[in-house]
């Protein structure tokens, strides 16, 4: 259930690379990240490269491509591996989608507490304990119709 956002700005003169970003936001999250793709939700914003400064040149003066990216994820679900994979796999995706791209492009994987981060209503931290629950449930019906029946 991770939410991304997305600002990114690029002199390259295709109009819409929007929907190609998602996609590929929403790809690594779940092939680095472990996340799945039905409950990623990904913002994207392009904004005009002469809006884009660093260092007080435009990147529209640079001619570089620059991007922002802040992922949400509950704290504790991803180990460093994944997430220095996730910031380098960003990079390079962004860098065939936007082009050559400026070193100040950000990503920010944002880890949040279960009990402070959620989607529908709902806390990861209640989602975690009600699949524990479920979980229990199961193992203990498994094991009564063992102990009844036997193992076939």
């Amino acid at each position: 259930m991770p939410l991304v956002s997305v600002t990114f700005s690029t002199p390259a003169s295709e109009t819409d690379q929007r929907a190609r970003v998602a996609r590929l936001m929403t790809r690594l999250a779940a092939r680095v990240l472990k996340k799945r793709e039905d409950l990623t939700a990904v913002i994207v914003e392009q904004v005009d490269a002469s809006g884009w400064t660093i260092a007080g040149r435009s990147l529209a003066t640079l001619g570089l491509a620059s991007y922002a990216v802040e992922i949400k994820v509950t704290e504790g679900t991803n180990t460093a591996a994944e997430k220095a994979s996730f910031l380098a796999e960003v990079h390079a995706g962004m860098g065939e989608i936007l082009g050559a791209l400026h070193p100040e492009s950000y990503v920010h994987v944002l880890e949040a507490r279960g009990d402070a981060y959620g989607y529908g209503g709902l806390t990861q931290a209640f989602r975690a304990d009600e699949a524990a629950i479920e979980r229990k449930r199961r193992d203990d019906l498994a094991t009564a119709a063992i102990a009844r029946y036997g193992v076939r």
